[in-house]
């Protein structure tokens, strides 16, 4: 099935499902895409840490009373 096909029935799911399923399916949906978004900055870290691009301790809490002046 094409992504296409997956999304217009995903649409007419919806449509007729009653008001507790399209709750359910929004927090599943949101809850999805906030982890997608953890994942990747997961992976960004990941790569920062492997390129060498990371902060010791004495110099973050160099920043953070910085940001406090």
């Amino acid at each position: 099935m094409s992504t296409l096909e997956l999304k217009q029935e995903l649409h007419e799911i919806i449509n007729n499902g009653d008001e507790k399923f399209v709750k359910l399916f929004y927090d599943l949906a949101k809850k999805y895409v906030a982890q997608i978004k953890k994942d990747k900055m997961i992976a960004e870290s990941e790569e920062d840490i492997k390129a060498g691009k990371i902060h010791s301790q004495s110099e973050v809490q160099k920043m953070i009373e910085s940001w406090k002046a």
